[in-house]
């Protein structure tokens, strides 16, 4: 019977698969053997390997254009970058360098879009998609920029009220405008409708009333979004259809109306065993927009999207050593990780949010069901379940002179320092990790640079007050 950790794998998935393969019994990730990293900065340890964010923008970038070609669409594609997803600068850095244009989600990202320009990085006429429900200083920061000569920003209106804004403090142009579409959610959803946006059957008067023959104010943009992201359902493509219904409807009284913004969405995988047709949900999404459009004798709306988790999610690991194992009854056996999930990867812990788990190393050991458990003293500080299994099994471990276990939860790059609060306080005063930046030089070389040293417990007991 094979029961080696390596034939689990095997038989489980297809394996070797993109960014994973196993030489000598150790793991590589986009071909960057973990235990050489490992053995140079310790555990625990984040990375992020910066090659794949701009390898997900072409990816996304080429599928449109490919599908647009297909279906001899006329207008343009625009990639954004949704900067809630992490605001790290790297990202930031390898977004813009592949052709990404910018969403904001609040009024401190713009000082990020004010630096970015003063560094170079963009110019006045990137995108600026400014989304969330805007209150001082975020309306003031938008209209800054558009007054300073940026010609490309559009705040995408939340509510009705916060148009009176810009109409007042706009200043010798037209203010380019996006007006959110107030989804419906699905039914497994706490509530009916989107919080975020303005009703379906309340945007065309609006228009009418507010915006229409204003000399100062231009509606560019129409918003879709769903909660649930781009998915092959009936619920998807009812909503899409509703609001190509609300563009038309839009289009024939607004000419100057020329974009629609289809939100992110795109998955990432957090399984080996995730599928996923990229190719045929856009081609799918294009042809269904041009289909509509001819149908109804308009032109086909440039296409914009805000991909956050999709651009920089597999990027991102998180590297653990098992530091002990502890069996607490007859069939429940715990290894304790050197840091804690609550620190490190928190989605894990508040939204039961599943990564890829792999072993770095002992590949060729019999392999065993675990419970894995973070060093805080909360009871809900542990992972033991996979998105393809009720149980997580790792390779077994002793007291011998082969090493410790080390384990990486992976794709984990897109929202997991932003919502743990890098920098700051964590749960149990358990210190933020390492975090190293994996690069290739000209020559594909592997390059590493360590970004932030691990959290010194100086720095939380300085933010308590002590």
């Amino acid at each position: 019977m094979k029961n080696k950790y390596r034939d689990l794998i095997q038989q489980t998935f297809h394996f070797p698969q993109e960014g994973f393969n196993v030489i000598d019994g150790e793991l590589h990730f986009n071909d960057v053997p973990l235990m050489n990293i490992i053995k140079q900065y310790g555990t625990p340890l984040k990375i992020t390997y910066l090659p794949k964010i701009g390898q997900q923008i072409q990816k996304a970038k080429k599928l449109f254009n490919v599908a647009m070609a297909k279906a001899d669409y006329k207008g343009s594609y625009t990639y954004c970058y949704c900067t809630k997803s992490s605001h790290f600068s790297f990202v930031m850095d390898e977004a813009i360098k592949n052709g990404s244009h910018l969403e904001t989600s609040s009024a401190y990202d713009i000082p990020i879009v004010k630096e970015l320009y003063r560094q170079g990085k963009i110019d006045k006429d990137t995108f600026v998609i400014c989304n969330g429900y805007k209150r001082k200083p975020y309306p003031q920061f938008i209209v800054e920029l558009i007054n300073s000569g940026y010609k490309n920003v559009i705040p995408i209106l939340d509510n009705k009220n916060e148009l009176e804004y810009y109409k007042r403090y706009v200043k010798g142009k037209k203010c380019k405008l996006g007006i959110r579409i107030a989804s419906e959610e699905e039914p497994t959803y706490d509530y009916y409708t989107s919080r975020l946006g303005i009703r379906y059957k309340e945007i065309v008067p609006f228009y009418k009333e507010r915006i229409k023959g204003n000399k100062h104010l231009e509606l560019k943009m129409l918003h879709f979004f769903v909660s649930a992201g781009i998915k092959d359902t009936i619920y998807y493509w009812t909503e899409l259809a509703k609001c190509l219904n609300v563009y038309a409807e839009l289009k024939r009284i607004c000419p100057e109306l020329d974009s629609l913004n289809i939100g992110g969405g795109l998955p990432i995988r957090t399984s080996l065993g995730f599928e996923y047709d990229y190719e045929y949900i856009i081609e799918e999404i294009v042809s269904q927009i041009k289909t509509f459009c001819k149908q109804n004798k308009i032109k086909e709306p440039n296409i914009f999207t805000e991909f956050g988790s999709f651009s920089v999610g597999e990027s991102g690991a998180a590297l653990y050593s098992v530091c002990d194992q502890k069996q607490q009854n007859d069939r429940e056996l715990w290894y304790m990780i050197d840091s804690s999930f609550i620190t490190t990867l928190p989605d894990t812990w508040a939204i039961g949010q599943k990564f890829i788990l792999l072993a770095v190393n002992h590949w060729e050991k019999e392999s065993q069901r675990v419970n894995l458990g973070g060093m805080t003293c909360d009871g809900l500080d542990y992972y033991n379940t996979e998105a393809h299994s009720e149980q997580v099994f790792l390779p077994k471990i002793g007291h011998g002179a082969d090493g410790p276990l080390y384990i990486g939860f992976f794709h984990t790059g897109a929202y997991q320092e932003s919502i743990a609060g890098y920098g700051g306080i964590q749960h149990c005063l358990i210190p933020a990790p390492k975090h190293v930046l994996i690069d290739r030089d000209e020559n594909g070389e592997i390059t590493t640079k360590l970004f932030a040293k691990e959290q010194t417990f100086k720095s939380m007991l300085k933010t308590l007050g002590y």
